[in-house]
């Protein structure tokens, strides 16, 4: 009688569970927003952990291309951070190598999906820097970024994130090649009138991060340009932290350099 009663005890619980419906995406969002605010405070352990996280989620074909992209953007993102901390280079090109594998991933679930290869051209570029000491590799390197940005840029022009991954780009070219700071800062300000036509998506696991990107960039831009422009580096950083107010490098890092050119300059 015991033992029925047991086995009637976990039929119950066993079809409970059952009739409870996973809710999957949801679930993946808020792991996505856990390694988004990880990227932003630096956390290369929390990223790590949501690239862990997500795996399972792989099984479900309606979202596997955007899982594969937010892992993919897991580990390009602990490279990025991983340079402002001074990591082992070997670790930081492994980062930026399993990147590419989710992002291409993603590609093959999805080949229209434009921020899958915008996390592949910024990929190749940190790694050809990676690799700048091996000349022939770090050609090849960025042969690959520019015919891959090519072939994007001709998929679409209102993408703020392909725009941002441009910025790099243009501030390494000569301005009689179509390059230059200003170029590169008329690209990041070109950038953030589209964010402003933008409607946020429905969907949680659509990219959408770029504002606050292209606003870092435009404080870098005009703290580091050959005539720099320090109020208005100044004030692009305060906006980029106005919308994340806990990102470790805009914060700690750029801020700080700004502030401290601003006194040296009196």
């Amino acid at each position: 009688m015991k033992t029925k009663f047991i086995a009637a005890v976990i039929f119950g619980l066993l079809s409970t569970i059952r009739a409870t419906p996973f809710n999957g995406t949801g679930d993946a969002a808020r792991i996505v927003a856990e390694i988004q605010r990880a990227d932003y405070e630096g956390n290369r352990a929390a990223m790590q952990k949501g690239f862990d996280d997500l795996k399972p989620f792989l099984e479900d074909k309606s979202v596997a291309s955007r899982v594969h992209y937010w892992r993919g953007f897991a580990q390009w993102r602990r490279a990025i951070n991983g340079f402002n901390d001074k990591v082992d280079p070997k670790e930081l090109e492994q980062n930026l190598k399993d990147a590419i594998v989710e992002f291409n991933a993603a590609r093959e679930e999805d080949p229209q999906f434009v921020d899958a290869r915008v996390g592949t051209i910024s990929c190749l570029g940190y790694l050809g820097w990676v690799n700048r000491k091996d000349q022939p590799r770090t050609k090849e390197l960025i042969g690959q970024m520019l015919a891959l940005m090519k072939g994007t840029d001709e998929m679409t022009s209102d993408n703020p994130r392909l725009v941002w991954v441009h910025g790099p780009v243009f501030w390494n070219t000569p301005p009689e090649r179509g390059g230059g700071q200003d170029k590169t800062i008329e690209n990041h300000k070109h950038g953030l009138e589209i964010c402003s036509r933008m409607k946020p998506s429905d969907n949680p696991l659509e990219p959408s991060w770029g504002k606050p990107e292209l606003m870092l960039s435009l404080a870098y831009c005009y703290l580091n340009k050959k005539d720099p422009d320090l109020d208005a580096a100044e004030r692009y950083a305060r906006s980029a932290l106005e919308i994340v107010p806990y990102w470790h490098y805009t914060r700690d890092i750029l801020l700080p350099q700004i502030l401290a050119a601003k006194e040296k300059a009196k």
